[in-house]
């Protein structure tokens, strides 16, 4: 039993208090770059002056000045060599201060600072490899207990502790999960199930920190409450302003030190303030839970019918497309989208396709990063308007995930439920190259938050339904390309697509059986139910042909439909050509695809009729 574990027989008469935030402390003194973690280095006297602040404020638990400090996420600032050193030295500023006084010191370790894929592009293995680095050197510095905070993905935090527990099985763990400031989620039994998971894992003391303020903290508090284990919480202060990039707050110390005791007597045995707090704070914490004992944790019921609490489909809301896929052989149409605010051409495409029978229309995001008209507005429009379901493209590049989940959940209650996810290309070749191009996640990542949402929970897993509500109905596409020139990554990234929930792919231009047919082996070992539109692209003309072949990434066009076209004299023979190419692939293909995505050249809907009339 170490110094922390003997500290914990005593914790119900006397609460632990933890520092506040060291970024706040450093800024004070003039120290604003990041990360701080680098401090320990460069500015070691001023590190050491903070937990001296600290400590003097009464703060029994100092955490070491290394929450970012994993390789991995000081390799985005070229620090990765230094991370031993930097974590190391961290407990050792952390010592020289709370030796001088019998405290307490907490390694303190974060998130790697990028989701774990699909959603990012952190791998879990190199994560794991990336927290037993570092739980190693903080362990080498000789701390009393792992803190491991700020994590906001339950996977990441599993992570943290399957390392801690292979590197250092000597040390406690304290294990805290971040929430949203989100009423609805307390409305559930969300909390309480990661608390019984972290409970299961076998840490030494469940908490919570950062991104809600004292009053949200008592909400999630007790919905996270278990009997049993100890509690730790160490709220932000408050929501902060922003000015120039940094933050400022409004809260009190007054304030921070009532709102603590209020925690305190709910039964949270470890407190502190996270974003935002300083000394002045953690004395106020200090002096207000002086006395005061611990209460007792309480199992508060939590009134959500459980059948309700991943959300609710209604079948009845699906769209038709996604009723009728795989029952019969479906037909969709790209159409062109022109720019500015003129959208007749579009609406009389649809409906001039509608009246020809087409299951619906595909409207792009943004393609080749050119400014257009939002596709989900756009499709709103034309199902409105023009008798016809759209298949609505929605790309990663120019939201982030609460841009894109915000998308998604207006998109639901405008009747927009068909959404092909792609990631889409970078902003730098289209009208804005000096634009941002956010990716926060790719189409991989959307598609498992379009099936999350479809199961009532957004892309952490918190509820979007406070159990009354129902869940979304989406359609969820993905694009393929069966002539990608990386194949190997194209399998592979379709292999996950289909895991992470897809149900129909429409695929790039094909122009010939062989291609198709290799496509379908190659996805038969992990193809499930997941059907298949196969994309059809009418050549025009020879130039057509060739600049599709020359000038578009993704694009093969086979030489000898290159020569076919070419016998033809005029355009209006070689476009004639182009189609009947493309029936007489189609009547092969058909029996092997659930459906046709036609995508004539400029606005040319005739040529997409008379395809599928001639197929029969």
């Amino acid at each position: 039993m170490n110094r922390f574990h003997e500290r914990l027989q005593t914790l119900k008469e006397k609460p632990i208090v933890t520092d506040g935030s060291m970024e706040v402390a450093l800024a004070q003194l003039g120290y604003h770059d990041h990360p701080i973690e680098n401090y320990n280095l460069t500015q070691p006297v001023a590190v050491e002056h903070a937990h001296h602040e600290f400590a003097d404020a009464g703060a029994e638990l100092l955490q070491t000045n290394t929450e970012h400090a994993s390789p991995l996420a000081l390799g985005r600032f070229g620090l990765r060599e230094k991370a031993y050193e930097i974590n190391r030295k961290g407990v050792w500023l952390a010592r020289s201060v709370a030796g001088e006084k019998g405290l307490l010191i907490a390694a303190a370790v974060g998130p790697v600072g990028k989701y774990l894929s699909p959603l990012g592009p952190s791998k879990p293995d190199a994560v794991l490899q990336s927290f037993e680095e570092q739980i190693g050197a903080l362990a080498d510095g000789g701390p009393d207990v792992l803190i491991l905070k700020s994590f906001i993905e339950l996977a990441e935090l599993e992570l943290a502790i399957e390392a801690a527990k292979k590197i250092a099985p000597h040390l406690p763990i304290i294990a805290q999960k971040t929430f949203p400031e989100d009423g609805a989620l307390l409305a559930t039994d969300y909390a309480r199930k990661i608390a019984e998971r972290l409970r299961e894992l076998g840490v030494d003391v469940i908490g919570t920190n950062g991104t809600v303020g004292p009053q949200r903290m008592i909400g999630i508090v007790k919905s996270f409450a278990l009997p049993g284990i100890p509690l730790s919480a160490q709220p932000d202060i408050g929501i902060p302003t922003l000015v120039d990039g940094r933050a400022f707050y409004n809260a009190t110390p007054e304030y921070i030190g009532e709102s603590a005791k209020k925690l305190v007597e709910i039964g949270v045995g470890i407190i502190g303030a996270s974003g935002g707090a300083t000394a002045k704070h953690v004395k106020m914490i200090a002096e207000s839970v002086h006395g005061v004992r611990v209460g007792e944790i309480r199992l508060e019921a939590i009134k959500v019918k459980q059948e309700k609490t991943g959300g609710v489909q209604n079948q009845e809301l699906f769209s038709h497309f996604k009723k009728n896929l795989g029952k019969k052989f479906l037909a969709t149409v790209e159409l062109d989208i022109p720019r500015g605010l003129d959208m007749s051409s579009v609406t009389e495409g649809a409906t001039f396709l509608a009246k020809h029978g087409l299951d619906a229309v595909n409207i792009s995001d943004g393609a080749r990063a050119r400014l257009r008209v939002s596709s989900l507005t756009l499709a709103k429009h034309v199902q409105d308007n023009c008798g016809i379901e759209v298949i609505s493209h929605l790309a990663c590049r120019d939201r982030n995930m609460v841009g894109l989940q915000s998308e998604l959940l207006g998109a639901e209650l405008m009747g927009v439920r068909n959404i092909l996810a792609v990631t889409g290309d970078p902003a730098q070749i289209g009208d804005y190259p000096y634009a941002t191009s956010v990716y926060d996640i790719d189409a991989i990542g959307l598609i498992r938050t379009l099936h999350s949402m479809n199961e009532g929970r957004d892309l952490m897993g918190n509820p979007i339904t406070d159990g009354t509500s129902r869940a979304t109905h989406f359609l969820i596409a993905c694009g393929s390309n069966p002539v990608a020139d990386d194949m190997e990554r194209e399998i592979r990234r379709m292999e996950q697509k289909i895991n992470e929930g897809c149900e129909v792919m429409f695929t790039q231009p094909v122009f010939e059986m062989p291609v198709l047919e290799r496509w379908i082996e190659l996805l038969k070992p992990f193809k499930k139910n997941c059907k298949l539109m196969l994309g059809i692209l009418p050549l025009r003309s020879v130039r057509h042909a060739e600049f599709l072949h020359y000038e578009v990434p993704g694009m093969n066009i086979p030489q000898w439909i290159h020569d076919r076209i070419a016998k033809c004299r005029t355009t209006e023979e070689q476009s004639a050509e182009g189609v009947d190419i493309c029936v007489e692939f189609l009547r092969d293909a058909k029996s092997l695809v659930d459906g046709v995505y036609l995508m004539p050249p400029f606005k040319k809907y005739q040529m997409a009729v008379d395809i599928l009339e001639r197929l029969g």
